[in-house]
């Protein structure tokens, strides 16, 4: 009979991780050291200035604390209390002139959120493409 021997040899299932630590600390000494040489990028943004004049007043849509709809005119002086169906037909009709002219809504500070947002919604649906809301300035 004929037996054969093993080698004494085992399988190991562990891993030797010193060498990797070894690795990333010499690294993370190279990128500390490099790292405060490195110049950070600057970005060149563009500036807008503020236009000293504008060239067509926009109309306002005004929402009061009652949620009533008041429209006032590019002049700034005719102000009348309108409609749901009034507001998209008279902004239609001053664009028609001036396709530029820009609408703004303001509204009081007590205006529930949703009303405002009915507003805008109301007027997207309508295709007016140009929709602000107007704050006063802060201090």
């Amino acid at each position: 009979m004929l037996i054969e021997k093993r080698s004494g040899r085992r399988l190991m299932n562990q891993i030797n991780v010193v060498p990797y630590i070894d690795v990333m600390l010499v690294l993370l000494v190279i990128f500390m050291v490099t790292a405060p040489m490195m110049n950070p990028s600057k970005v060149d943004l563009p500036s807008v200035g503020k236009s000293s004049e504008i060239k067509v007043p926009p109309l306002q849509i005004m929402v009061d604390k009652n949620g009533d709809l008041t429209f006032r005119d590019q002049d700034g002086k005719a102000d009348r209390k309108v409609k749901w169906d009034e507001i998209i037909a008279l902004i239609k009709q001053r664009q028609a002139s001036n396709p530029e002219q820009a609408v703004v809504i303001a509204a009081d500070k007590g205006v529930l959120y949703e009303k405002v947002v009915e507003v805008m919604d109301t007027l997207q649906r309508n295709n007016v493409q140009r929709v602000g809301l107007l704050v006063r300035p802060g201090n």
